[in-house]
């Protein structure tokens, strides 16, 4: 005569094994986005100080030199750790000034350094007729 207490006594233990099988699960996922929210944030943060210095090398007086200072002054006094290894590249025509932003974020996978690029264009300011 089976009953319920004979099913419940072959399924002792089960909870642990199942908690064993879903925990990385879960923490995989956890981690995931954690990793996806720092790394959005070292993008947005390198897409902020390439448009400081692409405002800066657009301005009527403005050159290239000015626009890579500002952009990495903002990210000397903004990004902290957020984004490391930092290089700031860019051009002025007489028309756009555009400035570019790479830079690696922080990584909670040991060896992998995510890469950012982030770049911005304005029109240079100049007096038409």
């Amino acid at each position: 005569m089976k009953g319920p207490l004979s099913t419940r006594r072959n399924e002792h233990g089960s909870a642990s094994v199942e908690l064993v099988v879903l925990m990385p699960l879960l923490l995989l996922i956890l981690f995931s986005g954690i990793q996806g929210a720092v790394y959005y944030h070292a993008s947005t943060l390198a897409l902020a100080a390439a448009e400081e210095g692409a405002r800066a090398a657009a301005r009527e007086d403005g050159t290239l030199a000015a626009g890579t200072s500002a952009a990495r002054g903002f990210v000397t006094e903004v990004a902290g750790d957020s984004l490391t290894a930092v290089t700031i590249v860019g051009s002025r025509t007489p028309v756009t000034a555009t400035i570019t932003v790479r830079g690696s974020s922080l990584s909670l996978v040991p060896g992998w350094t995510p890469s950012v690029e982030q770049s911005a264009s304005r029109p240079v300011e100049r007096i038409t007729r």
